[in-house]
């Protein structure tokens, strides 16, 4: 039987009703509003769009075989989630969990050679508009400590380093520091003991303190400074100035950019890739403002073809991590045009 922790039931008792007499209709209604905190929650444990949306289906189709089970001393979306995290230990099971080139153990690239080629089998993580994952203005219903909490919790550092988590540990840890629950409800989950989870927590918090590196740990919300110093690394980029570009990043800035494993680490090793390779290409690269993503502040990238004079096309997805000073101390660039779109900007445009 699925495990049910023990909170206070929020569902609406008619609904739920109907839903347990097979109205289908009525189950969808219950469960569309939690779609996103359950979709949320699906891509913290896997990285990966795709695989969360699968992974919310899943745990429809079980929430809705199982409804019976559904005692009512959860609210439905604790419930939701414990089927999630279930169903998402499964599909991990199956396939290796997701990374990001910086943090897989290799040294970072020669910023005077191009980027390796590029790894296409899904093993990298990949970014989510938080539109999404999210209802309107993030700060709009929380506090500013549980804004930052979650924005910190879909920030794609962050996400590469819990990846490095063995699956029962990032469930728990996720559960207890994210989702707010307490030792016990996470061992009804996980169908472990209360000390065992502790012991999960402990160990997890102790391999993120020691294996990532500081900059992986920061976040800042998207204000007035920081959206002011996403307009100097766009006009940076778009004007082919390194030296303006340099001005934008911190000393110790990260540029990854998956699928390609190559990654640069610190200033002079970014600015050297972009003043030695982008700008040494025949087709042009334009900057241009995209719906935030995963909690940060993000840029569209678009790039000529000789091919197509006057067209520019979707080429990827820059996200930024700034300190509190407004300095980058990384770009995550995602080379996919399929992340341009999910962020619902035109594949082409005008340049």
């Amino acid at each position: 039987m699925l495990a049910v922790p023990t909170v206070t039931n929020a569902a609406d008792d008619g609904q739920l009703a109907a839903a347990r007499a097979g109205d289908g209709r009525a189950f969808d209604a219950l469960t569309a509003p939690l779609r996103r905190p359950v979709l949320a929650h699906c891509y913290r444990m896997l990285g990966s769009v795709a695989d969360a949306d699968d992974a919310v289906q899943e745990t429809l189709v079980r929430a809705w075989a199982h409804l019976a089970a559904y005692e009512g001393r959860a609210t439905l979306k604790s419930w939701l989630t414990s089927i999630a995290t279930r169903v998402c230990l499964d599909a991990l099971a199956r396939r290796p969990a997701r990374r990001l080139p910086s943090l897989d153990g290799g040294a970072s690239a020669d910023p005077s050679a191009p980027p390796h080629a590029p790894v296409l089998d899904p093993v990298w993580i990949d970014a989510m508009p938080d539109a999404r994952w999210c209802d309107g203005d993030l700060d709009a219903t929380e506090s500013p400590e549980a804004t930052c909490t979650r924005r910190q919790s879909v920030a794609v550092a962050f996400l590469a380093a819990i990846q490095m988590l063995p699956a029962s540990q990032r469930a728990a840890l996720l559960l207890a520091e994210v989702a707010g629950w307490r030792a016990a409800e996470v061992a009804d989950a996980l169908g472990t003991s209360t000390a065992a989870v502790n012991s999960a927590l402990q160990r997890a918090r102790a391999t993120l303190d020691a294996g990532v590196p500081a900059w992986n740990r920061r976040a800042l919300r998207p204000d007035s400074a920081a959206t002011d110093a996403l307009g100097r690394y766009l006009r940076a980029w778009n004007a082919d100035d390194p030296t303006a570009l340099a001005a934008t990043l911190r000393e110790d800035a990260v540029l990854a950019m998956p699928p390609s494993p190559a990654w640069y680490d610190g200033r002079e090793a970014f600015v050297g890739f972009y003043a030695g390779f982008v700008l040494a290409l025949p087709m042009r690269s334009r900057l241009v403002p995209a719906p935030s993503t995963n909690g940060a502040l993000a840029l569209a990238s678009y790039r000529s073809d000789p091919s197509t004079p006057g067209v520019l096309h979707a080429d990827g997805v820059h996200v930024l991590s700034l300190d509190e000073a407004g300095a980058v101390t990384g770009v995550m660039v995602f080379m996919d045009p399929a992340a341009v779109a999910r962020h619902g900007l035109p594949a082409t445009m005008a340049g």
